[in-house]
């Protein structure tokens, strides 16, 4: 079996500044003919997209797909929740982590992978606002020692 080419449409570089991610998780995602069109030209924003579990079932909510411009009366609403499909025991075993220790779910990523669209959604838990200073320092330093390096390596 050939390996499947996998696209990668869309980034969500919000989710891991605010984020710790613990886990990840490929799901499908509903959606109609237009808005598969609009993603394949890369209309679509993950920045303020969050996923939530309700009767069982999950969906993706603000996650803007802009409207197909070739498209007329079919186009659906931009910001619509969009369910996600994974299995029903996957998506139970997360609800329940969620509803223990405060976890939530965020979309990182939205790819083609061969002719299906996926999104990859992470179990994430909540960074502090000190958290935040903390990574932004240590990539400073990185940079730093980088670049001194960088500056060494020419003599």
């Amino acid at each position: 079996m050939g390996q499947m080419s996998v696209k990668v449409i869309s980034k969500n570089p919000k989710a891991y500044h605010d984020y710790f991610i613990e886990d990840k998780f490929e799901t499908g995602i509903e959606l109609c003919g237009t808005e598969v069109k609009s993603i394949r030209q890369g209309n679509v924003n993950l920045k303020d997209a969050y996923c939530i579990i309700k009767d069982g079932e999950i969906a993706v909510h603000g996650m803007h797909i802009s409207p197909y411009e070739q498209g007329n009366i079919f186009n659906k609403d931009p910001r619509r929740p969009r369910r996600l499909l994974m299995h029903k025991r996957e998506i139970l075993r997360l609800y329940l982590k969620m509803k223990q220790d405060g976890y939530a779910l965020v979309p990182l990523s939205l790819y083609l992978k061969g002719p299906r669209v996926k999104l990859e959604i992470g179990l994430a838990k909540g960074k502090k606002l000190y958290d935040k200073r903390d990574a932004a320092a240590a990539k400073d330093a990185k940079r730093e020692m980088d670049r001194t390096m960088k500056d060494r390596s020419r003599y």
